[in-house]
């Protein structure tokens, strides 16, 4: 099972790690319900972003990310998702507009404070959709340890949550074998077990199922739908409406315009065939996937 965050997560704590003192500014304490319901865990206001100053990836950006959401961006490519996700991950800061992350601005001020960033990094875990940009240590135990021994963890305790995660995983076969030498589904695994191990509240996937066989596909959604079930926030960007409402409980649309064109359910957004055809999700001959308004599934 995957478990959520062990350590004391509580308001005060929460304010000595990263400032922010939640709910009640003047003492610092809150409730938990206090906490899931008074900071969103992202919150961006008009956010742009241009690559090389020139050429337009999001372009004024307002959306709030609640605590133990999971929401899917969709969208054509070059619309902006995989821009939004590394801002959401703090890769990239936005050329204007606002960006804030469990109640704090991230700007290059604030990633710079050492406190805040190692904060910042142990809280948010992002999953590439290109496994080998991600994968680089010699053997799988060392890839998985890495991000553990990065943030200060000592070496034994990080050998114990890289043991757990790769049994959680089914890949402690593939502890001392060399990340390259693997397939694309085993790569895809180590890549989110070196994530998982360091257990952050919140999990970005960059178009998680991607040129996965179907078993590994369907392998990574029962793991989304169960960390998502552990109450871990996940924001994913994805082309697969086949699985959006096993994957995501909202759905955010970008446009090729780089704005958001509509933020709803997986089922309205599915059943919207002028809103996916408009931003170039499906073509006039796609048919839409079992489950989206006007069809049925198999034996419905």
């Amino acid at each position: 099972m995957v478990a959520e965050k062990s350590v004391d997560m509580s308001a005060p704590a929460r304010a000595r790690e990263t400032g922010d003192p939640g709910p009640d500014s003047s003492t610092g304490t809150g409730t938990a319900e206090a906490w899931a319901t008074a900071v969103p865990v992202f919150a961006c206001r008009d956010l742009r972003y241009s690559y090389l100053d020139r050429f337009p990836a999001l372009d004024g950006i307002t959306l709030d990310i609640p605590r133990g959401q999971r929401l899917a961006l969709l969208g054509a490519n070059g619309c902006g998702k995989s821009t939004l996700l590394k801002v959401l991950d703090g890769l990239v800061l936005p050329t204007s507009g606002t960006f804030r992350a469990f109640g704090q601005p991230v700007t290059e001020e604030t990633l710079e404070d050492e406190q805040f960033s190692r904060a910042f990094r142990s809280r948010v875990g992002f999953v590439f959709q290109n496994s080998d940009a991600q994968v680089f240590s010699p053997t799988v135990r060392e890839e998985v340890a890495f991000g553990c021994l990065q943030l200060g963890m000592s070496s034994e305790e990080a050998q114990v949550r890289v043991d757990e995660v790769l049994e959680m995983l089914g890949i402690r076969e593939l502890a001392e074998r060399t990340p390259f030498h693997l397939s694309g589904g085993q790569k895809k695994k180590v890549a989110i077990a070196s994530v998982l191990v360091m257990n952050p509240e919140v999990l970005l996937f960059d178009e998680p199922t991607a040129a996965l066989d179907p078993r590994t596909q369907q392998w990574l959604i029962d793991l989304l739908v169960e960390l998502g079930t552990a109450g871990k926030t996940i924001v994913l960007a994805t082309h697969d409406l086949d699985s959006l409402d096993l994957l995501a409980d909202r759905a955010v649309v970008l446009g090729e315009d780089h704005r958001i064109v509509a933020d709803d359910a997986p089922a309205q957004v599915l059943g919207d065939r002028e809103l996916l055809l408009r931003v170039n999700l499906v073509h006039a001959r796609t048919r839409l996937p079992f489950g989206a308004a006007g069809h049925q599934r198999p034996g419905g």
